[in-house]
């Protein structure tokens, strides 16, 4: 089991536009190692920028992000940060259209693992999200929530301590989202991981143990789900 990243972020800004706008004016919350949370608002509230400064895929203006008690500021290899401690899950999988669901997974182990490493862990993760009898197959012949499946299976590759998830039933029907959404909380559950997933459905925020709503680049409110979380 791994254990999560408590994730910390304090006072975060980051504007756009020369400064002119403001996806993010502030904001602060804390997340326990280990649990789900929902990050909810409006489409261009900045959700999605608020992952990619979790995620090292770009860095804030002022304030600071520490995940499992390391400043994201200090960290000068940001590739290694992620193959290490992120996992993320995108609305449209971006797997590789070439590659079938087996070399996809492995993916994020090149460089990491030996090839017989790489498949090993590849074949039980397919397995994991169901996907034995699809190993062979390229995205093209999959369903929607197949390639997501094969995309959750590689964002676990590397036994990331956090898994950020970008409205990953957005591009989905109704029952396959559900099936998706029970299969993170399920993975959440048997591996500890801290889970942030940001989504426009209240449905799908439902299954985290915690919401947090981001408007106006702050954070407004934060909805317990249950006395527990």
């Amino acid at each position: 089991m791994n254990a999560g990243a408590e994730v910390v972020v304090e006072r975060v800004v980051k504007a756009f536009d020369d400064g002119r706008i403001r996806a993010l004016d502030g904001v602060s919350f804390r997340i326990a190692a280990g649990e789900f949370v929902a990050l909810t608002g409006p489409s261009g509230c900045g959700k999605s920028t608020l992952l990619n400064l979790i995620g090292l895929l770009d860095r804030p203006d002022s304030g600071s992000i520490a995940v499992g008690g390391e400043l994201l500021e200090r960290i000068h290899d940001a590739a290694e940060y992620r193959a290490s401690t992120v996992g993320f899950v995108f609305q449209f999988h971006t797997l590789v259209p070439t590659l079938n669901a087996l070399e996809n997974v492995q993916v994020p182990m090149l460089g990491r693992r030996t090839r017989t490493e790489r498949q090993e862990r590849a074949r039980a993760l397919l397995a994991e999200v169901g996907l034995s009898e699809r190993e062979r197959s390229r995205p093209g012949t999959l369903s929607g929530g197949e390639r997501q499946r094969v995309a959750i299976a590689r964002a676990l590759a590397n036994q990331p301590r956090l898994l950020l998830a970008d409205e990953p039933t957005g591009s989905l029907d109704s029952v396959t989202g559900e099936q998706v959404l029970d299969l993170i909380k399920r993975l959440r559950d048997g591996y500890g991981m801290t889970v942030l997933m940001v989504t426009n459905d209240d449905l799908a925020a439902a299954v985290a143990d915690r919401r947090l709503a981001l408007r106006d680049g702050i954070i407004r409110d934060a909805a317990l789900r249950s006395a527990s979380a």
